[in-house]
């Protein structure tokens, strides 16, 4: 018997899109553009699917195409396709430029809040620092006098990677242990980057992780 136990939020109905629908919706790398009123299709092909309801419908459809993956793929020349796949009408250069300040507004509202986050982290953590540092100072304890410190060979200056600023198919370098490793990037999402290492492994990284 078929399971047919409803779909509970937006993520698990793309992922049942990309299922029905291969030709249409992708679950990986760049979305195709959509064709318009593709709503209004899909509720007709799933009419009979006890799955789906048409609110949630609707919620995942918004979600899917405000993705930054989704908003990528919107460039010149490219057509916009129905759910089996046929291209159809080509993306006007009024749809192509609203993507693309749509991908720089969310873009920036998500590297503005997470450089509040990481100013307030810092915050607290030079605090810390300071109230170690002055309990320190008021121990009575003799100081023991330092040993001389190795000279320190230098390492290579690296410049952390501008989020906003990342392109497909650029090369970068990963930092995920003492060497950086070159990689170029396959994907960008809202919270992290998959690239690939020369040796073609596949990773999923944070925006952090990376620089050039």
């Amino acid at each position: 018997m078929e399971n047919t136990e409803k779909l509970k939020n937006s993520k698990e109905v793309i992922a049942y899109l990309v299922e029905k629908f291969p030709a249409c919706f992708i679950a990986e790398g760049e979305a195709k553009p959509l064709k318009i009123g593709i709503f209004q299709d899909l509720a007709e092909r799933l009419t009979d699917d006890p799955k789906v309801s048409k609110t949630l419908l609707r919620s995942a459809l918004r979600q899917y195409t405000s993705s930054w993956r989704y908003l990528h793929g919107l460039k010149a020349g490219m057509a916009r396709v129905d759910l089996d796949g046929n291209p159809g009408e080509l993306l006007t250069e009024e749809h192509i430029e609203h993507a693309k300040q749509a991908l720089k507004e969310s873009k920036d509202r998500v590297f503005a809040s997470r450089r509040a986050s990481n100013a307030a982290a810092g915050k607290a953590d030079n605090a810390d620092k300071a109230d170690k540092a002055d309990k320190a100072d008021k121990s009575d304890k003799p100081k023991k006098p330092r040993r001389p410190q190795p000279r320190k060979v230098a390492a290579p200056v690296l410049t952390p990677v501008n989020a906003g600023e990342l392109k497909l198919e650029q090369g970068v370098k990963v930092v995920l242990g003492k060497s950086p490793m070159a990689a170029t990037i396959k994907e960008i999402t809202k919270d992290d980057v998959q690239v690939q290492l020369q040796t073609g492994m596949m990773l999923r990284v944070k925006f952090e992780h990376l620089v050039l």
